[in-house]
């Protein structure tokens, strides 16, 4: 069987107000009180509107066989957000991509981090794609119709705003007082 996660990894350690504690935690290591790691998920939106999703291998720990957003990933010692964000992509989905004119469009805190979510525009052919073997098992575009369809089926990531991501995407990143955000 494939390498599915790698326990190998390292993590930059940050406390609460994100600022590095000067040390590293191996992934699958027990995060103590205090300590946070840093996440990364870019969602690709082309010129039509649609997401670029890719489907989980059969062996991830996490949502085996489930579609999720473009690619995301922890980032690893030695990596700020856009480093982590541009590295995922092109690991995950063989696409060199330059995010140094861009920004994390929001960010969620959680108990052991913080996800930051990369909203971009490329139009990306599918056949320019190399998807990694050991986490990923296919990748298609989606319009807002079949990524509902996907959430209700149980078939997605289960990510709370999934039902909001393309108004924020296509807004000003606004969230009005309508958003009923359930945890």
């Amino acid at each position: 069987m494939p390498i599915g996660d790698n326990d190998n990894e390292l993590w930059d350690i940050y406390d609460r107000e994100r600022q590095l504690k000067g040390y590293t935690r191996r992934r699958g290591d027990l995060l103590q009180p205090g300590e946070y790691h840093l996440v990364v998920h870019v969602c690709i939106f082309n010129s039509k509107g649609e997401l670029l999703i890719q489907k989980r291998q059969s062996w991830k720990r996490g949502y085996p066989n489930m579609w999720d957003v473009s690619a995301g990933g922890s980032a690893t010692t030695g990596d700020d957000s856009r480093r982590a964000a541009e590295r995922e992509v092109g690991e995950e989905l063989g696409l060199k991509i330059d995010l140094t004119d861009e920004m994390v469009r929001f960010t969620f805190n959680w108990a052991q981090g913080f996800d930051d979510y990369w909203l971009i525009k490329r139009d990306v052919d599918l056949s320019d794609l190399h998807l990694q073997y050991e986490e990923v098992s296919d990748a298609k575009w989606a319009d807002r119709a079949e990524v509902a369809r996907l959430v209700a089926a149980g078939e997605f990531v289960p990510y709370f705003f999934m039902d909001r991501l393309f108004d924020i995407y296509e807004g000003d990143g606004a969230i009005d007082d309508t958003w009923d955000r359930q945890v």
